[in-house]
């Protein structure tokens, strides 16, 4: 069922209903608007991989990608219920939580006809409880999100794009140690990016320790205009 996030979502890329849900060479796309094909991705990006390569051999594409840097979440006693409850969630998404997700999608983008616009959000998060098979898993299901606002917006085309991410203190050669000690992350979240970097020809390996690669960027880091 769509939450109320993607609805929001779609209506502020596509504000027309008429701009909504339309059919474009065999796919239900979630928005044109100005000629550009929008689609809301919550999920994984590998899931549009097929979907996406077709379409750009024709169209100009906007994947939204929300991640939420601060999530309310409101439980209810039931599925449209009373609530019992709320709390802040500890998680905190960043842009960086984007790259786990990216090495799905490195066979797509960069794309000159694509763009990976990456929303920072605050959201409610709205949960009932769920009965469980076994003892594993969550006790709850997500029954609706809601968008709060949209705290800042990040348009990704092309390698110097993901470029002007990394902290200007990264060494010209680096490890994913590096990467992960000036970014503040765990080491496997550092090869992630490094893997992205690499793949999609933003950095390349130039030489190799026991403890890994070696990585140098391709091209100087610009400033973000």
């Amino acid at each position: 069922m769509e939450h109320t996030l993607h609805r929001q979502l779609k209506a502020l890329y596509g504000t027309r209903l008429e701009d909504q849900e339309v059919a474009v060479e065999g796919y239900r796309i979630d928005a044109v608007s100005r000629g550009r094909l929008i689609e809301i991705q919550q999920g994984s990006l590998s899931a549009l991989r097929k979907k996406v390569a077709c379409l750009l051999e024709r169209h100009r594409l906007t994947i939204v990608k929300p991640l939420a840097a601060r999530k309310l979440l409101i439980k209810r006693d039931r599925a449209g219920g009373e609530v019992i409850g709320q709390r802040l969630s500890p998680a905190h998404e960043t842009l960086w939580d984007l790259f786990p997700d990216l090495v799905h999608f490195v066979e797509v983008f960069p794309h000159p006809r694509l763009t990976l616009e990456v929303l920072l959000t605050e959201q409610i998060e709205y949960r009932c409880p769920f009965k469980r098979r076994r003892n594993r898993g969550r006790d709850f299901r997500v029954e609706d999100r809601e968008l709060q606002s949209v705290v800042s917006r990040h348009k990704l085309r092309t390698t110097t794009d993901l470029i002007r991410l990394l902290p200007a203190s990264l060494p010209p050669e680096f490890t994913t140690a590096d990467l992960a000690r000036e970014i503040g992350l765990p080491r496997w979240h550092a090869q992630k990016i490094a893997y992205c970097l690499r793949q999609t020809g933003a950095a390349e390996t130039v030489g190799k320790l026991r403890g890994g690669w070696i990585y140098a960027l391709t091209q100087k880091r610009r400033k973000a205009a």
